[in-house]
């Protein structure tokens, strides 16, 4: 009898699967979730290749290559419009740091609040920004990662005594600052860069990869 229940506690032993470690439950866990991950990458850029931010950057790549030029990525990152002014600064061999830009476009805004003000409204009301309205928005230019439009181009123009040009996919480019006779920064504005939706990006002069490949 002891026998038996030795050969059958055996066999029982023999037909279990082995076990699995820790580490190897974690490693195919990681696994597991980095193939997820790709075949939501792979998924997506399937679909992007007919979605709007693929048609949005085609057209632009053909807009900005006629002149010669290409994209320039900036960061995301709630600072794009102005880390897209310094970018085309540094071209120009006019250094001014995000910040300074920042500071230098409430300044203006508060010193002009009469050009300003009739277009900031409270997206709640619908009304005028009142006076504690307005200094926030200025102080938030300046202490936050505020997003910066029109409203702030045309403020930095001014600052730099130079015209801006925003080029976009769908419409014909915007020009502030058209009084002055330098150069213009050149921007290229997106509705559907990222997720969050509108981005600035700077310019570069497009790479002429076949002449680089010949030289």
């Amino acid at each position: 009898i002891d026998s038996v229940a030795v050969n059958i506690s055996n066999l029982v032993l023999e037909n279990q699967p082995p076990r699995i470690s820790k580490a190897q439950k974690r490693r195919d866990k990681k696994a597991a979730l980095e193939k997820e991950r790709e075949e939501r990458i792979a998924e997506a850029e399937i679909e992007n290749l007919s979605g709007a931010r693929h048609i949005e950057s085609e057209k632009l790549a053909q807009i900005l290559a006629a002149r010669q030029l290409e994209i320039k990525q900036i960061p995301s990152d709630g600072h794009c419009m102005y880390r897209a002014i310094e970018d085309q600064l540094k071209e120009q061999k006019c250094p001014l740091t995000v910040a300074a830009l920042r500071r230098q476009t409430a300044e203006y805004i508060q010193g002009h609040v009469e050009d300003f003000l009739p277009f900031l409204t409270n997206p709640n009301t619908g009304d005028m920004y009142t006076p504690e309205e307005f200094s926030k928005y200025c102080e938030d230019i300046v202490n936050t990662a505020a997003w910066g439009g029109q409203l702030e181009l045309r403020a930095l123009s001014h600052i730099l005594q130079t015209p801006i040009e925003v080029i976009q996919a769908d419409s014909p480019p915007i020009v502030v600052g058209e009084e002055y006779p330098k150069n213009p920064l050149i921007l290229v504005y997106m509705r559907h860069a990222y997720g969050l939706g509108e981005h600035y990006n700077s310019v570069t002069q497009l790479v002429n990869t076949a002449t680089e490949n010949c030289s």
